[in-house]
């Protein structure tokens, strides 16, 4: 089967057919979606492979500095193979049983991950699911002004999350923070003057827009404040999306409890694990 697959690298010819296959499973594939449609760094088009079989795209996958999977489960021999050439990169991320059948194939080779997120929940929201929500908040894009209190809150949330704190590995961390604030991608909400929520627009496609950095300071949960915040900032921003999506770790008991009130439901279940 693995002669029948050829990985190489994604070109105009066949980013059309790769937008196809990524389209069947939008909410687990928005990142690739994203790059594939509108990242057009030479660095990230030389990371971008796909894998075609007999004329037809069984998978594409980002090699960078980390590696982003979506494929058929016959291809993965191909793609670990592949991953022989590639060195440094800091998580694996993909749907669950992906992830986990790779890394069957690398386990022998590949270093050791020191963490492992082992299920995380893809959450999605539409239109007809977003509930009713109080107006005791208000929400806005970020200002430039404020990029040290959204700094802080990624941080956190980041450090929570993955368990480690990106202004100490990412030199790019904080310039990435303030530009995707200048690009009106930051989100928060503010109650009485002070910042009370924080989110951000990740990568999007035709179908689905990824919220990411969802974060409450500590000092100002169970007043309602967050679920007022995403709500709100949900219905702005499906105004121009017709869905929503999130990942958040299977242990997360009180983020899961917030999405689902606001009106999240569980879509399928990614994988992450960190070198």
């Amino acid at each position: 089967m693995l002669s029948r697959i050829r990985i190489e690298r994604i070109s105009p010819a066949t980013e059309p057919a790769a937008l196809e296959y990524l389209s069947q499973a939008p909410y687990d594939n928005v990142f690739l979606n994203y790059l594939v449609r509108f990242d057009r760094a030479p660095a990230a088009r030389q990371n971008l492979v796909v894998a075609v079989e007999d004329s037809r795209i069984a998978g594409v996958a980002y090699f960078g500095r980390q590696l982003v999977l979506a494929c058929e489960p016959h291809a993965l021999a191909a793609f670990a193979d592949h991953a022989k050439r590639h060195c440094g990169d800091r998580m694996i991320v993909g749907p669950r049983s992906t992830v986990r059948a790779f890394w069957d194939l690398v386990r022998a080779w590949h270093s050791r991950p020191r963490l492992v997120r082992d299920r995380q929940l893809v959450m999605a929201i539409d239109r007809n699911r977003l509930r009713p929500y109080p107006c005791n908040v208000t929400v806005r894009r970020a200002r430039n002004d404020e990029w040290g209190a959204v700094v802080e809150s990624s941080a956190q949330m980041i450090e929570h999350e993955l368990a480690y704190d990106p202004r100490r590995t990412s030199p790019d961390f904080v310039p990435t923070v303030r530009e995707m604030i200048e690009r009106d991608r930051w989100w928060v909400g503010e109650s009485d003057g002070q910042l009370c929520f924080f989110c951000s627009v990740g990568p999007w496609c035709d179908r689905t827009a990824q919220l990411q950095g969802v974060w409450t300071p500590p000092e100002l949960r169970g007043r309602g404040l967050a679920t007022a915040s995403l709500a709100a900032i949900c219905d702005r921003l499906l105004e121009t999306s017709p869905t929503l999506s999130l990942h958040v770790n299977d242990f997360n008991a009180p983020a899961i409890a917030l999405y689902r009130r606001v009106g999240f439901e569980h879509a399928s279940d990614y994988q992450t694990m960190l070198f």
